[in-house]
């Protein structure tokens, strides 16, 4: 991991309608690591993820990826900008019409122009690589379980070999042992891979086990940054709020 910005927030503005999300955002995400958005419902995590990926744009600031301003992005740079990243959506979003195998082939047909019989090796050997068996490509999202719908969502982010993974929410409605693995897992693959994840999450095991660093939302802005112990010696009342229920406490008092 080095300490060089992939991804920074510069005094971002979000509104929508009269509703303030973001009131000057800062934030610099450094290559290498797993960083964190984290904060309260309603304060515009998801919101930021998706500025940063393209899907909204703030009303001022900027955003700048991988030395692309997303602000004066051409169309023809925005397009070669999106095979740089994948995304694993809150709940997956896989295709219900699809199953697994075209599920994490559509970026590739998309975006290359492979032979059939490579898209089909790629496509086989990032399911082996989120940890599925070889006949869920076969299988279709209902008849997958809740833990294998997110493997399969990220296979397909990781498709095309991203630099930039994004996961929102990546452990939501899964138990503790499986939301556990699904750690690991990215841990794994961001050293395997060398990716910079950036993770939407309210868990705070995921947060004290992967994250390198994290940012704070509240306030409709970033209120600390940091790693862990950065945070937990913030003493800003969005920070003391946030890790100050029963679970946070016992993070703290176990040092995990």
């Amino acid at each position: 991991m080095t300490d060089t910005s992939i991804i920074t927030a510069s005094d971002i503005v979000t509104a929508f309608g009269n509703n303030l999300v973001h009131d000057g955002v800062n934030l610099s995400i450094n290559q290498g690591e797993i960083y964190a958005l984290i904060g309260g419902s309603g304060s515009g995590k998801s919101t930021l993820l998706k500025e940063m990926i393209m899907l909204q744009e703030p009303q001022a600031g900027s955003i700048t990826v991988l030395g692309h301003d997303l602000a004066t992005i051409t169309p023809h740079q925005a397009s070669s900008l999106r095979q740089n990243w994948g995304v694993l959506f809150q709940g997956g979003a896989l295709y219900t019409s699809l199953n697994v195998a075209e599920n994490v082939a559509i970026k590739l047909h998309e975006y290359t122009d492979l032979p059939k019989r490579i898209i089909d090796d790629i496509v086989q050997m990032k399911i082996n690589m989120v940890g599925l068996p070889a006949r869920a490509a076969q299988l279709y999202p209902a008849q997958l379980s809740g833990g294998m719908i997110k493997r399969a969502a990220l296979a397909r982010a990781l498709a095309m070999d991203p630099q930039l993974l994004f996961l929102d929410e990546p452990t939501s409605g899964l138990d503790p042992v499986g939301a556990a693995d699904f750690d690991a897992l990215i841990s794994e693959l961001r050293d395997l891979l060398n990716l910079t994840v950036v993770i939407v999450t309210h868990d705070l095991d995921s947060i004290w086990s992967i994250v390198n660093r994290l940012a704070m939302l509240g306030e409709k802005r970033v209120v600390a940054e940091g790693n862990i112990n950065d945070i937990l010696n913030n003493p800003h009342p969005v920070v003391s709020q946030f890790f100050g229920g029963n679970r946070g406490q016992l993070r703290r008092n176990n040092g995990k």
